[in-house]
């Protein structure tokens, strides 16, 4: 069976990709992380592709307990932070393709050094975010 081939951007629409094999295109909208709980649960088994672009320093630390999160950075330029046992280590993203694996369980924030795009690949099962 011949599958229908589709072009897709990844500004407008994330994918899934599932422990199966299979890559499910999301669209991105207002309620898109409702929508996501609401399609697919608790995520398990589950890593999602996504890409946002930042102008000023997240205002959140995020922890993803499922599994490592590989960070590239695409454009511009990025401090990522990561909190490991009380300490803070910084990792510089300053050239397109440089990217980092963010360890399971692991606090992390990004501090914004010019308007910067990135692609994120999220095990988000469990995930969790705090206040800076």
């Amino acid at each position: 069976m011949t599958r229908e081939i589709n072009l897709f951007n990844l500004s407008s629409t994330y994918v899934v990709l599932e422990d199966n094999g299979n890559a499910i295109p999301v669209p991105v909208s207002d309620r898109f992380y409702e929508n996501l709980e609401r399609q697919f649960g608790d995520f398990k088994g589950k890593r999602l592709v996504s890409h946002y672009t930042f102008e000023q320093d997240w205002d959140t630390w995020e922890m993803h307990p499922a599994g490592e999160e590989l960070v590239c950075l695409l454009s511009g330029q990025v401090d990522l932070i990561l909190k490991q046992d009380g300490a803070e280590n910084k990792v510089c993203l300053n050239t397109p393709g440089a990217y980092v694996l963010v360890p399971r369980g692991t606090w992390h924030t990004a501090r914004v050094h010019e308007p910067s795009s990135m692609l994120f690949i999220t095990a988000g099962e469990g995930t969790q975010n705090r206040p800076c």
